[in-house]
């Protein structure tokens, strides 16, 4: 099901300001929130107005979103991402529920009230830089990238211990990881839990490491992967692999694939539109012309340059410019005129240009 415009989802409108936006989803979070109403459709809706808040409370991905749509935000984001710098405490303070604890359950994350989880981490994000030119962002592109990652040792399935043999419980700490030192003082006892010096808090000691991973149960290897770049990709726009990142103990991170668009020799690129500058001669502009006009995809486009056209003059051939992110139609190609004047010219020619001069200034 698509998902409905988050300005919609909040009520309020493209030019309302953070205050606004703010006070609304505030009216509607307090609605809506499973403390103060139990049915499953408030649940659902109290999810989908928190991602409507955080998106357009955040300038960077309110930019992103009002470029390009859900589009935008689903391809750049994951959804830790959306959350992450979002602003709930401070709209939340002093409520009588547990928010924090709230986001956490649905979204798999704290929002940073109290504080992260410890233990299993993912493993990190990656970034990889992509430059194509301007006809492969009109066409769409699929392509192979190599990228270098941390994975889980195939030979010792990330235990880190040689084939045929298991870490062993630390003797030290008992596989706690944590080691407690007790001493008395004029107030009483003090006890201070220390991380285990002999197994760094593993828990565990690797007695015969294994030779491919030399005991870190992770080695460094380069993947290549397939990507699909949509038509209409912009300069700088982030494209997201799930689980293509580093390994971590509680799952793989992601992939962010940056796309660079080269400067082309030809076209202009504003956002959908492209822009071409085309020569003509004084005659031409003076009395009129057809004149030929490549696009992008190729093809030429038969252009009707009237008679008493100016240098610098614009005309539009709409559709015929880069195709919408969402996919809905293309943007315009704009062709600026610039009249040619001519450098080395004949005796016939300044005769010639001499007398429309003097027929010019009886006008």
């Amino acid at each position: 099901m698509a998902k409905e415009d988050y300005y919609n989802v909040l009520g309020v409108d493209k030019n309302s300001d953070k205050r606004e936006i703010k006070k609304a989803y505030r009216k509607l979070a307090l609605k809506y929130h499973p403390d103060k109403n139990s049915s499953k459709e408030a649940e659902d809706k109290f999810k989908e107005v928190s991602e409507a808040y955080a998106v357009l409370s955040d300038d960077e991905k309110k930019k992103m979103y009002d470029m390009y749509g859900h589009a935008g935000i689903d391809q750049q984001y994951s959804a830790e991402d959306i959350f992450r710098g979002a602003d709930f405490g401070d709209i939340f303070r002093g409520a009588d529920f547990g928010f924090d604890d709230i986001f956490e359950q649905f979204f798999g994350h704290r929002t940073g009230f109290g504080g992260g989880r410890q233990g299993r981490r993912r493993g990190a994000s990656l970034r990889y830089d992509i430059e194509i030119d301007l006809e492969d962002a009109y066409n769409g592109l699929k392509t192979e990238i190599r990228v270098p990652r941390t994975e889980i040792c195939d030979n010792c399935n990330g235990s880190g211990a040689k084939p045929g043999t298991a870490p062993k419980k630390c003797p030290k700490c008992g596989g706690t990881g944590q080691m407690k030192q007790s001493r008395r003082t004029a107030f009483g006892m003090f006890t201070q839990v220390m991380v285990c010096n002999k197994c760094h808090g593993q828990g565990t000691i690797i007695e015969q490491p294994c030779p491919k991973c030399s005991g870190s149960g992770k080695v460094q290897v380069t993947r290549d992967i397939d990507i699909k770049i949509p038509k209409g990709v912009d300069n700088g726009l982030q494209l997201k692999l799930a689980g293509e990142g580093e390994t971590g103990s509680a799952g793989s991170g992601d992939l962010y694939v940056v796309v660079h668009i080269r400067g082309h020799s030809k076209f202009r690129r504003n956002g959908a539109d492209i822009y071409i500058s085309k020569a003509i001669s004084f005659p031409e502009a003076a009395l009129g012309t057809k004149i030929d006009v490549e696009t992008v995809d190729g093809s030429i486009e038969k252009l009707r340059v009237p008679g008493g056209t100016q240098s610098g003059e614009v005309f539009r051939v709409r559709n015929r410019g880069m195709p919408y992110l969402h996919g809905r139609g293309n943007g315009d190609l704009f062709v600026e005129i610039r009249i040619d004047t001519p450098k080395n010219l004949s005796k016939k020619s300044k005769k010639l240009l001499g007398e429309l001069h003097d027929e010019l200034k009886k006008r």
